[in-house]
């Protein structure tokens, strides 16, 4: 038997002891990608996904680091963790992370997992549309997978309630001078700043600039004393990213996003959170109503989501509005990663 015959017949990696291994499915939403953790954490406790949250956070951040970060990763991986609901009203729950921390909402990876759970098996496949729910930390989503010949073809969902805190504040910012943004809502808080009055081109060349002056913006507000509260969670009051908007289409869509968030990190697709509050802005302004025909919102790479509105509720002190959005996904790959105790670099570390 020559070696090529044993590397042909031996290709399961010897488990050692003390070494961690954890299983994963990998997907993209218009190109922002998502690695679903099926296996390998130790098990988080809590009663809430807010409460698993907290504890992943506080004692196993170890694991976030080493799958979001190089050399499993890079500086814009992200992931989410799949757990048990809130209670029996919600099919599952989730936990999303990235290069910061743990985010309250993710639209591209409810697109995703949607499609995964009725590929997977996870939930009862039905045509025409297969309906779930899912506990996510900023509450729960319905989403809904559209069926065709027992295939899904795509998948949308109905957000929680998308409020605006504020339109055409003013922030100082350096390099920048006054830079006008609104303040919203869509499960997480963004800054939406309109790119063509900057003089910023959303294209991908300039996608460094997009992130030195995302995070600029995005620093400059959260150093400013605007309050970004959430009425009901703690945990969710925070600002999270900075959206650039703009006109400039490669196609026949409404406009262009371009999320920086967390640390810098840059959304392939055109973020489902942010578009979720770019409708309670774009109704705040009476330029969308609800049952009218979608937004199409393009991402940096010209991905596409649809967006419009449901309904519209009251959410504490907010008149808000429930936005459905609506993309596609794709499995690229499944992996086992090995964690090795004794690997220097067992935590990952980024470079950019």
């Amino acid at each position: 038997m020559s070696v090529f015959d044993n590397i042909k017949g031996i290709q399961e990696y010897p488990h050692k002891k003390g070494w961690s291994r954890v299983k994963t499915i990998d997907m993209h939403t218009g190109g922002e990608p998502l690695r679903v953790i099926l296996d390998g954490l130790p098990e988080l406790q809590g009663n809430s996904v807010l409460e698993y949250r907290r504890y992943i956070k506080e004692n196993h951040d170890i694991y976030r680091t080493a799958l979001m970060f190089e050399p499993r990763g890079h500086a814009d991986m992200y992931g989410c963790i799949l757990l048990s609901p809130n209670d029996e009203g919600a099919d599952f729950g989730i936990l999303f992370l990235h290069n910061e921390g743990y985010s309250t909402m993710c639209g591209h990876a409810i697109i995703a997992i949607t499609r995964l759970a009725v590929e997977m098996g996870w939930v009862q496949a039905q045509e025409p549309i297969t309906q779930m729910a899912i506990d996510a930390p900023c509450g729960r989503i319905i989403s809904y997978a559209n069926m065709e010949n027992g295939q899904v073809t795509s998948t949308h969902f109905h957000c929680v309630p998308s409020f605006v805190v504020g339109l055409d504040l003013q922030v100082q910012v350096a390099g920048l001078g006054t830079v006008t943004y609104d303040l919203a809502y869509g499960g997480a808080f963004y800054a939406y700043v309109d790119a063509d009055k900057l003089g910023i081109d959303l294209n991908p060349e300039n996608v460094q600039e997009h992130i030195q002056k995302g995070m600029d913006i995005k620093r400059a507000v959260m150093s400013s004393g605007q309050a970004i509260d959430h009425p009901f969670e703690e945990d969710l009051s925070f600002l999270y990213g900075t959206i650039f908007i703009s006109k400039k289409t490669t196609g026949p869509s409404h406009s262009r996003n371009v999320c920086i968030f967390a640390e810098g990190e840059v959304d392939r697709s055109p973020t489902g959170s942010g578009v979720s509050g770019r409708m309670a802005i774009h109704h705040a302004r009476n330029e969308i109503k609800t049952g009218d025909a979608p937004f199409v919102i393009e991402s940096i790479l010209g991905t596409t989501f649809k967006a419009s509105i449901i309904e519209e509720v009251d959410y504490g002190p907010f008149k808000a509005v429930i936005p459905k959005v609506e993309g596609d996904a794709h499995v690229v790959g499944q992996n086992e990663w090995i964690i090795d105790p004794d690997d220097p670099l067992k935590a990952g570390f980024i470079l950019r």
